[in-house]
């Protein structure tokens, strides 16, 4: 679910005894609505992430580490030169508002102390950083809205900061009375107990109006029309929730489903979803927002942003599937060639019994070992002879179709099995710098045309790195270019190199000096490169291993494409605890 007010004010009860007193050392904004703040001066440094993506707006702290771009943007430069060496002062947040402010201790241009704060908007589209100075003057912020032609609340530089409109038609709920919560109850108009609470009450999620439905009358969308005690179970469940947020008792409670994979949280335990799914107890609310976002949604959000990239491919894959067809089809009748030729020689040796005008011929057949006729359809327009050659004719376009076909039919499968690994990378992309860099190899490649005002030089991305348990370094390429890069340049000959048997994946290279690497650290390996191919969903998966001097590129050969010789094969099954484990 989005951040509401009240897990808001969970988060930011944490981040106030974590942060408060830390300085700001580093700032970095490794995506367009992400900006990172590097901490030191408490008990151990931190990151502090802030994002402003309408679909995943938070903050908190995170152990994630993101890839920055080739250079920083204008708003990142703007807060390394206000807040590098600001100290936090305090973390608040306006009542029942989804706004987290950073009060800041800095230092002007000029070296004096001045106060600043770091206003965080968590509210949806309209989320937002925005950077205030002492004054209550807007320095900069991520996103400039309105002006003297708007009716929006403007937001630009040099305008005095001013907070969000409240929701209208909504009451606060912390604080409310009874009489004044019977009032409410008495005048709902909406056909569920959920919707009604979300409708009348602001700082309830959709998730937690469910919840104190289902706790109230044992079913998350139960009617208002069904109620027969007055409302009074739900009464009860409201103002329980009301004191828990009180005396601020949260609990960071992770929502998963039944192959453990995080589909909401909360601050509170959540049971309305029974036998299908459980609500598991987090340690932070910093750990459970960096699974949930961070690890889980940003994946989903890598691969949204490759969508039109896969779309386009998916496109060119299936034109190419209809022409392997057709192909394949024609090549089939080209094979069936000879009979051409042998129509043409019955023709040849009964010319003296065809007229000129007939359109069907029953000649013996003498290629038959069971004799009998055969039965030519003949032109009518033209002289037996012109009939014969016409078969001839076609007998010798047949024969150089064939071997046309069988290398067209060669290149389009080479061609498809590339496309399918590109849908492979996609699939697997953890960052919007992989599908960046996919989308480069598909422009060089010639698939997607690249605009003049999209050609930005970008850095290139490191493979991934691992090390196993003995020790060894393994290097796992994150796509066909850099699985290139990584296999014919960057590793040793006598290097270990490994994939899934068969199947679109990574490269991955144990580098051990020469030496064969130990069981454990092979297997390690393999179970690397099982989890970044596309049978990380599946189960037990052949890996073949080989050193790096028996892995050649085919001629011609499209990008990541290798072959190999003097292999042995295991079987290794995708586990992602190892590979959080083994990151380095």
């Amino acid at each position: 679910m989005p951040l509401d007010a009240i897990c808001i004010s969970a988060v930011r009860k944490e981040l106030s005894g974590q942060i408060t007193g830390m300085k700001i050392d580093k700032v970095q904004q490794p995506e367009r609505d992400v900006v990172i703040l590097s901490l030191r001066g408490g008990a151990e440094p931190g990151r502090l992430l802030i994002s402003a993506g309408s679909g995943d707006m938070r903050v908190h702290m995170t152990e994630h580490r993101f890839d920055n771009p080739a250079s920083p943007p204008m708003f990142c430069m703007l807060l390394r030169k206000h807040l590098t060496g600001a100290r936090i002062v305090a973390v608040n947040q306006p009542p029942f508002e989804r706004v987290v402010e950073l009060v800041l201790d800095a230092v002007d241009a000029i070296g004096i102390a001045s106060e600043k704060r770091l206003v965080i908007e968590l509210i949806g589209r309209l989320s937002n950083i925005i950077l205030v100075d002492g004054d209550g003057l807007i320095i900069d912020c991520l996103r400039r809205t309105g002006g003297e032609m708007s009716d929006k609340r403007s937001v630009l530089p040099g305008l005095i900061y001013r907070a969000p409109p409240p929701q209208e038609g909504k009451a606060a709920p912390q604080g409310i009375s009874g009489d004044e919560w019977r009032k409410i109850f008495d005048s709902a108009r909406e056909a569920t107990a959920d919707k009604w609470m979300q409708a009348a009450f602001s700082a309830l999620s959709p998730l937690i109006c469910r919840e104190l439905s289902w706790r109230s009358y044992g079913d998350a969308a139960f009617r208002m029309d069904a109620i027969t005690d007055n409302g009074d179970a739900l009464r009860r469940e409201f103002f329980s929730l009301m004191e828990l947020v009180a005396t601020e008792r949260f609990e960071p409670w992770t929502v998963v489903g039944a192959d453990n994979t995080p589909c909401d949280f909360s601050y509170c335990d959540i049971r309305q979803y029974e036998a299908a799914a459980s609500a598991r107890r987090e340690g932070s609310f910093s750990a459970m927002l960096d699974a949930y976002y961070t690890q889980t949604a940003q994946i989903a959000r890598a691969r949204q942003r490759g969508s039109a990239a896969a779309k386009t491919i998916k496109n060119a894959r299936d034109r190419l599937v209809r022409k392997l067809i057709a192909q394949n089809a024609e090549l089939e009748k080209a094979a069936q060639r000879d009979s051409l030729r042998e129509c043409g020689d019955l023709i040849t040796a009964n010319l003296h019994l065809i007229k000129k005008g007939q359109s069907v011929f029953a000649a013996e057949d003498f290629y038959s070992e069971s004799g009998g006729t055969r039965e030519i359809a003949l032109d009518p327009l033209k002289t037996p002879q012109q009939n014969a050659a016409k078969y001839y004719k076609a007998y010798s376009k047949a024969k150089t179709a064939e071997k046309y076909l069988a290398e067209q039919i060669k290149l389009a499968e080479s061609e498809l099995e590339y496309l399918e690994s590109v849908l492979g990378e996609l699939a697997l992309a953890e960052s919007e710098r992989d599908v960046n860099e996919i989308r480069g190899e598909l422009v060089s490649t010639g698939y997607i045309r690249e605009r003049k005002a999209q050609k930005v030089k970008r850095a290139e991305s490191e493979p991934l790195r691992f090390e196993s348990t003995a020790g060894l370094r393994i290097t796992v390429g994150r796509n066909n270019i850099q699985n290139d890069k990584l296999t014919l340049k960057t590793a040793a000959r006598s290097d270990v190199w490994l994939h899934a048997q068969k199947i679109h994946g990574a490269h991955v290279i144990i580098s051990c000096d020469g030496k064969e690497p130990d069981e454990r650290s092979l297997h390690e390996a393999a179970a690397l490169a099982v989890y970044y191919s596309s049978a990380r969903s599946g189960g037990k998966t052949p890996v073949d291993h080989t050193l790096v001097k028996h892995v050649k590129k085919p001629p011609g050969g499209r990008p990541g494409m290798v072959i190999y010789t003097d292999f042995k094969t295991v079987i290794a099954s995708p586990d992602e605890e190892l590979v959080e484990r083994l990151r380095v």
